[in-house]
């Protein structure tokens, strides 16, 4: 995927976006990146915020991310020169010849992009949704060790309950009782 490669470069854009969840709202997370738009998100010096009209106490933000290849912020503001996007839907339809369309990707195309991605990547499509991805947001944050209170605000949770059906199962060998004691 070059930087010239039109849907690629939205694809990688969509996908880092979709870990960085719009937190305060129940937005679905297709829903929340179909609405993704070019003149609603501001960069900072650590990294981008969305704002918006319809919730306007809500609060979303996407730190630079170390790596560039897996930088949210840098994915965004590389799709958006490339598309040209300024006003209306940021994430829109790419045709097989590299053209960029006017309207917004439907919360289906988002899926089969993100089905496409986990088939290359050796994962089963058809085990692969949306919210797999603030659900790997949720399991990876957890594993390092954010605090679960931090992870909810990010992923836009009330309550830990459901949170927790969210981290998966990578925390039950890292934290066993019966690994701390040596068994």
């Amino acid at each position: 995927m070059t930087s010239t490669d039109p849907a690629g470069c939205r694809d990688r854009a969509l996908l880092l976006a979709s870990r960085a969840r719009y937190a305060g709202t129940s937005w679905s997370g297709s829903t929340w990146l179909m609405s993704l738009r070019g003149s609603t998100v501001s960069r900072s010096a650590s990294g981008a915020r969305r704002r918006t009209r319809r919730a306007p106490d809500a609060r979303s933000a996407s730190p630079s991310g170390r790596p560039p290849t897996t930088c949210p912020v840098r994915a965004w503001r590389a799709w958006l020169e490339l598309s040209g996007t300024t006003e209306g839907a940021a994430f829109r339809p790419v045709d097989r010849h590299g053209h960029v369309g006017t309207t917004r990707l439907s919360g289906q195309a988002v899926a089969l992009v993100l089905k496409r991605h986990a088939g290359r990547a050796g994962l089963d499509p058809t085990e692969v949704a949306v919210h797999s991805l603030r659900a790997g947001l949720a399991t990876a944050a957890a594993a390092a060790g954010v605090p679960e209170r931090v992870i909810a605000e990010q992923t836009g949770h009330k309550g830990t309950t459901m949170l927790r059906r969210y981290i998966r199962e990578g925390s039950l060998f890292r934290e066993n009782a019966a690994s701390a004691v040596g068994l």
